[in-house]
């Protein structure tokens, strides 16, 4: 025989909901229907700007990397083509991170990309 438990499956599925609901306003937090479709909605959200946030970074290092390309009289195509062919694999987000914090070491990687165009 099934072991039965003394609670009611559709009152822990509400509870989970309206625990996920916490922090919003007014029915959004109270109101079952209200507080599913908000969850749903901000779950949905959730998902896909854990991807956009991807998307978001690379575009942000490409251009913290074209600004310190253009202070050395470089596109950044040219840039990262130059590097490219000098056979130096840094990522972006280092290269950016160079180029945010650390002039000097990123003027000499501008300086042999130069060079290796």
């Amino acid at each position: 025989m099934p072991r039965v438990r003394k609670a009611v499956k559709s009152r822990d599925r509400r509870k989970k909901v309206l625990a996920a609901a916490k922090g919003y306003r007014g029915g959004r937090k109270a109101l079952i229907r209200t507080a599913m479709e908000t969850v749903d909605r901000a779950l949905k959200f959730a998902y896909r700007d854990r991807k956009v946030r991807k998307r978001e970074f690379r575009s942000l290092w490409i251009m913290r990397i074209n600004a310190g390309a253009r202070a050395h009289d470089l596109s950044y195509s040219r840039f990262m083509n130059g590097l490219k062919k000098a056979n130096i694999d840094l990522d972006r987000k280092a290269l950016a991170n160079l180029a945010a914090t650390n002039p000097e070491a990123f003027a000499e990687l501008a300086k042999i990309a130069k060079e290796a165009a």
